[in-house]
């Protein structure tokens, strides 16, 4: 956490103190995205969150939310009603992701924290002016990787921080996807395509441990026999001074959930986690014992990993506390300029 990011939280706690206690209201602006539903659904059920209402100007996506019975008894919202309505001092943007920015701005101009959906937009010099407003105004900033509470990952990111795995020489990340006509023309509009898509579950994961890479190689291709232009199988590799990382990620793959992993590879272990395999597990190699595990290999099966269940509580935590997120401004910037340089957007 960097020094200033703790002190601009510290001293916006005057106006978070409302939230200390009771249920936060919040407003859910767009249902677009396809993790709409179940961040709805997490807010409906914690008992933090009390969802005030939704804003979805499209016909045709409100009428379709309509006849989903998570909206039922939500009353729907204008866009001014929903940046202007002091009483909520959170909005949720669940929108395609070219809408991303604009929206994500008007949320912070209006003086309300944000959680976004990702990935949040292509136009790297717009999305860090909305972030660095947001540190300006002393606003919660979140965004929506689906692996930050994950308990396989953050077990694997634990061992390498207090030197379990001895010197972390790769991390590698599998992201790939078995993906539909409708979604193929949604991520054909992008240069990165898949890997812009859903490469920045990994790259959150990798930068929170290494920081910054010093330098982005990528390719990203259309290697499918599929009639359109999406590139649809892509690689990405990072330098960091000590460590390699790798990502690799396809539209392609027939059971692609179970696929999905992390691993972090050392010189005094192994953590290789499958996140979205059912269930989830992690295999684990250490030299020697540390914490509760064995030395050698070992298999462990975790139980199931609900998600946004943890961002939604750390959201909460932070405002009922007025301290910071435990991911800062700065970790949203490097993971969101490390994806656009792996996605070809940005060069570096």
């Amino acid at each position: 956490m960097k020094r200033r990011d703790f002190l601009a939280a510290a001293s916006a706690m005057p106006a978070l103190a409302g939230q200390r206690s009771g249920r936060i209201r919040v407003a859910l602006w767009g249902t677009e995205h396809s993790h709409t539903t179940g961040k709805l659904k997490a807010l409906r059920d914690s008992p933090d969150y009390e969802v005030v209402g939704v804003c979805e100007p499209d016909a045709a996506l409100r009428a379709k939310a309509e006849k989903n019975p998570l909206f039922a008894g939500l009353r729907w919202m204008s866009e001014s009603e929903t940046l202007s309505d002091g009483s909520i001092p959170l909005v949720v943007v669940e929108c395609s992701v070219w809408d991303a920015i604009p929206m994500g701005s008007k949320v912070i101009a209006a003086g309300k924290h944000l959680h976004i959906e990702k990935p949040v937009g292509n136009d790297w010099p717009s999305y860090k002016a909305m972030v660095e407003q947001a540190r300006a105004k002393k606003l919660l900033f979140q965004s929506g990787y689906v692996w930050r509470h994950h308990a396989g990952v953050n077990a694997a990111l634990e061992a390498a921080r207090k030197g379990w795995l001895g010197d972390i020489m790769q991390v590698r990340g599998t992201m790939n996807a078995d993906r539909d006509a409708p979604q193929r023309a949604v991520e054909a509009k992008y240069k990165g395509g898949g890997l812009f898509e859903l490469g920045g579950h990994v790259i959150d994961r990798m930068v929170d441990l290494l920081g910054r890479p010093k330098h982005v190689h990528s390719a990203v291709r259309h290697h499918s026999s599929i009639g359109d232009n999406l590139n649809d199988n892509g690689m990405a590799f990072f330098e960091f001074d000590r460590t390699l990382a790798v990502l690799s990620q396809t539209d392609n793959q027939a059971g692609s959930g179970d696929h999905r992993s992390f691993e972090i590879i050392g010189s005094d272990g192994t953590f290789v986690v499958w996140p979205e395999a059912n269930p989830p597990r992690m295999r684990v190699f250490l030299r020697k014992p540390q914490g509760n595990y064995k030395a050698g290999w070992q298999e462990l099966t975790l139980p199931p990993q609900p998600r946004f269940v943890g961002d939604f509580a750390e959201l909460a935590r932070a405002l009922k506390s007025g301290q910071p997120l435990k991911l800062s401004y700065d970790h949203e910037l490097t993971l969101h300029e490390t994806l656009l340089r792996a996605a070809g957007e940005i060069q570096g």
